[in-house]
């Protein structure tokens, strides 16, 4: 992973979680079964021996992941009106974000933006191009566990209004240069950077990591 901004003991408890998530997939013994649970117990006793987390939650939430081991996917909606871009407030950390959440299975990524945006924040949006596709644990200090990759699409907007949801708990557009505290596991400077020359020049290739 090029993940430059995470702790080696992160690195390391990702590498062996997906290691051991792998070979779990493939293990043909019952050996090979039992040291990839082993591995799994010590990914988890490393991170919560950094973090203060009880390690039996993490062992289960570990094994709960099955198959290959591969990247999670988090979209976003970027949308810029008047030269302002839409955030809403996230009822977890009280910070911003632009709206959007880990994809689901079976659901076209358009699709799934557009559905998470309206979620979030009342508007009904269209997607028009991407503006870029980014390593989402690269955000300062983010200690996610799992290794994600950010898509960011640029929409506009066509209808619906202003409505705070389950998880956000206020909806506003903001000056790219007068925007309030961003929750930066989710969205970060370079995204919104990224947003506004997008969106001043349509034309320019999508950014990527």
């Amino acid at each position: 992973m090029n993940d430059t901004k995470a702790p080696l003991w992160l690195k390391w408890a990702r590498e062996i979680q997906s290691m051991s998530q792998t070979g779990l997939a493939y293990s043909q013994s019952g050996y090979d079964t039992l040291r990839y649970h082993r591995m799994i117990e010590i990914a988890a006793e490393i991170v919560a021996c950094h973090t203060g987390l009880s390690s039996g939650p993490l062992v289960q939430g570990f094994s709960a992941q099955p198959g290959y081991a591969t990247v999670k996917v988090d979209v976003r909606g970027a949308v810029v009106c008047t030269g302002r871009i839409l955030l809403v407030k996230e009822r977890k950390d009280g910070r911003w974000t632009m709206p959007g959440g880990w994809a689901d299975v079976g659901e076209v990524p358009s699709e799934m933006v557009a559905r998470e945006v309206l979620e979030e924040s009342g508007f009904v949006v269209k997607p028009r191009k991407i503006v870029g596709v980014y390593d989402s644990n690269r955000a300062p200090k983010h200690l996610e566990f799992y290794h994600a990759y950010k898509i960011v699409f640029l929409c506009e907007i066509t209808g619906g209004e202003a409505r705070p949801s389950d998880e956000t708990t206020d909806v506003g557009f903001f000056p790219f240069d007068a925007l309030p505290p961003l929750s930066a596991y989710r969205t970060t400077e370079r995204h919104l950077d990224d947003v506004k020359t997008h969106a001043e020049n349509a034309s320019l290739p999508a950014a990527f990591d």
